[in-house]
């Protein structure tokens, strides 16, 4: 396991490139893309999502990008804007949380704006920022958390082989103040190679 005493200097990448989408770090220039996502797709994402209430004035999505910067630059939340490898349009975003550089564990996160859904977009960025972690970053587990509910977000884990380790249940507080069942799937290296063939 490599050592990690220095955790800004630890690589990342400019960008990720599938057949579908491209992945990259947030940019300020995304910011009215991404507001207007927001915008279209809160009703879509407020069941899910706390913030997508949060989010109406521009100003707020080029906060909120600034904030993703600096969380990259310390390696504390590698957030990234998904955009459609054909035409560019921004379709959604998709977070690497690490929850423990040393011990190589992550967490991913994601959201997709509503009109994108179904087309395979974010099971490809998924697979591409798995992918990443497991081959740049030595990952060893890497987990996807989602509310019980949702069944198009739970889809994607289990589309790419991830394994599902249970229902935690009461476990959280869902956007309408309900207490949610989460849903836990994970990947390990032992599991990597296997996946990977359900995702071609």
């Amino acid at each position: 396991m490599p050592e990690r005493e220095f955790i800004t200097l630890i690589p990342t990448f400019e960008q990720l490139e599938g057949n579908l989408v491209i992945i990259r770090p947030w940019e300020e220039s995304d910011a009215p893309d991404l507001f207007a996502a927001v915008q279209e797709s809160r009703e879509h994402l407020r069941p899910w999502l706390p913030w997508a209430d949060q989010y109406q004035r521009i100003e707020q999505s080029y906060e909120w990008i600034h904030h993703q910067q600096a969380s990259w630059l310390l390696r504390t939340v590698l957030s990234c804007a998904v955009r459609e490898k054909a035409g560019g349009r921004l379709l959604g975003g998709l977070g690497i949380h690490p929850h423990d550089w040393q011990l190589g564990i992550f967490e991913i996160g994601y959201w997709l704006r509503h009109d994108a859904t179904g087309h395979g977009y974010m099971t490809e960025a998924v697979r591409l920022a798995t992918e990443c972690a497991f081959e740049r970053w030595q990952a060893n587990r890497i987990v996807i958390r989602c509310d019980e509910r949702n069944e198009r977000s739970a889809a994607i884990p289990r589309r790419l082989g991830f394994v599902f380790e249970g229902c935690l249940r009461n476990e959280a507080l869902a956007p309408d103040g309900q207490l949610r069942n989460t849903l836990v799937f994970a990947l390990t290296p032992a599991d990597h190679w296997q996946a990977s063939q359900y995702s071609k």
